[in-house]
């Protein structure tokens, strides 16, 4: 089964209601009861009566605090008296669920099943489901299930090709019906241009939109078809809605976006195709800004595209990439850009359980100085393995802009990354080997009054232990792992970096020795244990293995060096 504990998710429902700010603080309310989800907006239209809400989360929080708000929603609010100029046909009139990381649309599509089929069995609300997971063609456009709207809904919902997926083919005087299904993460996003014309701004627009622009004669007159309809050329870029617009309080014309699927086109392919078709009508490109939050994955891709056409490394800190996105896309031309507040992922971060990974070098050491029996061995084997990596990662990002070496920019950029990924897992597992001791600790804390208890006390026990044998037996494979890293940097990377290399063999070699320490001494009361005795198998010989590498490195780094 997977484990979607980490992934995140974006839900955006919209409420038929956009006047009574009470009803809406009270279906936000029921949203926020949710642990594992924050609200990140509220964007009430009182000419619509409609109000769009952002919150993010794990899957399963997402779908119980959508499933609430819809609830609250179907509550306080009658359709039979909704009057708005957008269309809607319910309380919750969509409710769209948007992978952000961690998740595949395939397992969002299931997601949005589980809660249309809660809304629909538990709410006696009909729902459609759209997008990617409609069960028919016709059905997956969300206006051509709206049309008709609320009032119409009543007729259509008895026709046999448009029952509900999930409820009842009775139509819901109050709360009407309710559209779910997930999409693509739309992004909105403007380009700053060094003008202040919106035709100049549109020109440019129309050229990279999709839909494009109204094909004209030698005249100048629009052509049409054959059934008088007006032929448009399409654009530069798919999944992209753009027009030109001025705007007053900066000054300049702009062209702003819609990047409805940001893998069709990227945050930085919208910008450079923007920078080319500026500058072949006479204009500048001077920056640009993100409207809203922006899932992290399409800054570092935008920070890797730019390293890339400069030919460096992308084998560098995920700080340093968005760095360079930020500075290629020129996101802090008009206001700063604060990555902790821009970034989805980094505004769901838990700040209030503090790291060891996030501490001080200085901090560290303290803590694994002090009276507490964690952070150990465990943690500080893992540490160390960390350090391996990360010189071997140094040595490769130095390789990458030797002089002399520029043809090799991607061969040693390869290897930096590889770097990156050990380093970043071991960074991981210094605090993940300190949970698994405190977990073991909490199990021996458990009640044993009863026989009941004893046993659920020694089951506990038992997998904590398990946990606790697989975390350091990770740290060992890692750090063996990163030893052939470490042997082509010695053998290929900068001759002047050979000995930090050499360095980050001994750290391995460490880790792989004292994360060994750790498997053997957790796993003295199991080592017959299914799942515990081929982990020590392989964990000897690692341990053996260890050794002979180590030396190996040794020997060639001596060599270098004589």
């Amino acid at each position: 089964m997977k484990d979607f504990r980490n992934a995140i998710i974006e839900c955006v429902p919209n409420f038929s209601e956009g006047v009574n700010m009470e009803v809406i603080k009270q279906i936000t309310n029921a949203i926020e009861t949710v642990k594992g989800v924050r609200l990140l907006d509220v964007d009430p239209g009182k000419a619509t009566n409609r109000t769009v809400v952002t919150f993010v989360g794990d899957p399963q929080s997402v779908v119980d605090a959508a499933f609430l708000g819809i609830k609250k929603a179907g509550e306080l609010i009658d359709m039979r008296n909704h009057k708005g100029e957008h269309p809607r046909m319910g309380a919750t009139d969509v409710c769209p669920l948007i992978p952000v990381s961690g998740i595949s649309m395939e397992d969002t599509v299931a997601f949005a099943n589980q809660l249309a089929k809660r809304v629909g069995e538990e709410l006696n609300i009909p729902v459609y489901l759209y997008e990617y997971a409609a069960k028919a063609d016709y059905r997956s456009n969300l206006a051509v299930i709206r049309s008709g709207e609320y009032e119409g809904f009543a007729a259509k919902i008895v026709q046999p090709e448009w029952a509900p997926d999930y409820g009842a083919a009775v139509f819901n005087e109050k709360s009407g019906a309710t559209v779910i299904g997930p999409r693509d993460f739309l992004i909105a996003y403007n380009v700053n241009l060094n003008t202040t014309s919106t035709r100049r701004a549109n020109s440019v627009a129309f050229d990279i939109r999709e839909k494009g622009r109204q094909k004209k004669d030698e005249k100048g007159k629009v052509v049409k078809d054959e059934k008088g309809e007006a032929v448009w050329e399409p654009g530069l870029l798919k999944s992209v809605k753009a027009i030109g617009w001025f705007i007053e309080e900066y000054g300049i014309a702009q062209i702003s976006m819609n990047l409805t699927n940001m893998h069709t086109t990227p945050l930085h392919i919208a910008f450079d195709t923007c920078c080319e078709r500026a500058t072949a009508r006479g204009l500048r490109v001077t920056g640009s800004e993100l409207v809203g939050l922006v899932p992290l994955e399409a800054i570092l891709e935008a920070g890797k595209y730019f390293l890339r056409k400069q030919q460096r490394s992308i084998g560098i800190s995920e700080a340093e990439i968005i760095k360079i996105a930020v500075k290629s896309l020129g996101l802090d031309e008009l206001t700063p850009f604060d990555p902790q507040k821009k970034i989805i992922e980094y505004c769901l971060k838990d700040t209030s359980t503090k790291k060891l990974a996030d501490m001080t070098v200085t901090g560290f050491a303290a803590e694994t100085a002090s009276e507490s029996p964690a952070p150990g061995g465990g943690s500080i084997a893992a540490y160390c393995g960390a350090l391996g990596a990360a010189l071997a990662t140094m040595v490769a990002n130095l390789s990458s802009h030797k002089k002399g070496w520029d043809s090799r920019w991607e061969e040693f950029s390869n290897h930096a990354v590889k770097g990156q990924a050990l380093m970043a897992e071991l960074m991981e597992l210094v605090d993940e080997d300190t949970a698994a001791f405190n977990e073991i600790m909490s199990a021996f804390g458990l009640p044993k009054s009863n026989d009941e208890e004893k046993a659920a006390r020694k089951a506990a026990i038992e997998t904590a232990t398990i946990n606790a044998i697989k975390i350091p037996f990770r740290t060992m494979e890692r750090a063996f792992e990163s030893f052939d890293l470490i042997k082509a940097m010695v053998e290929t990377g900068n001759p002047n970096s050979v000995t930090d290399a050499g360095v980050g063999a001994l750290c391995a070699r460490t880790a792989v020795k004292g994360a060994f320490l750790n498997v053997k001494i957790n796993a003295q009361d199991l080592k017959e244990h299914p799942e515990v005795k081929p982990i020590l198998e392989q964990a000897e010989q690692m341990n053996t293995d260890s050794d002979k590498i180590e030396q190996q490195i040794w020997g060639k780094v001596l060599g270098k060096i004589k």
